[in-house]
């Protein structure tokens, strides 16, 4: 399970998803470019969103020590949702029809 540590709450994804998300994350923060991030929640089917911009402090944490190989298919996918107008809505990666069941679970506070 890797975290997401953003605005004062940890947000739970798998390890391979939060990777795609921190290049996707820190690209977008590099250029001072903000946008929504949201994702279905798992437990109740409700979706959550969060504002990403450079004004608070980001923290990403990984179970696994070794770097997952990325998918340049959902890299782009991912990049390209976060230029529309409700922003990046986290979806599977390209061949799966699922997100990862670790993957968009409710906030915990920090």
């Amino acid at each position: 399970m890797a975290v997401l540590s953003y605005g004062g709450a940890d947000y739970d994804f798998s390890d391979r998803t939060l990777a795609h998300l921190q290049v996707v994350i820190t690209s977008k923060l590099r250029r001072r470019e903000s946008f929504a991030l949201s994702w279905i929640r798992e437990d109740d089917g409700g979706r959550e969103t969060i504002w990403v911009d450079n004004g608070f402090p980001i923290r990403f944490r990984y179970d696994e020590g070794a770097i997952a190989p990325l998918n340049r298919e959902w890299l782009e996918v991912l990049m390209d949702g976060t230029h529309r107008p409700n922003g990046l809505l986290l979806t599977p990666e390209p061949g799966q029809s699922t997100l990862d069941p670790r993957d968009a679970s409710t906030a915990r506070s920090a």
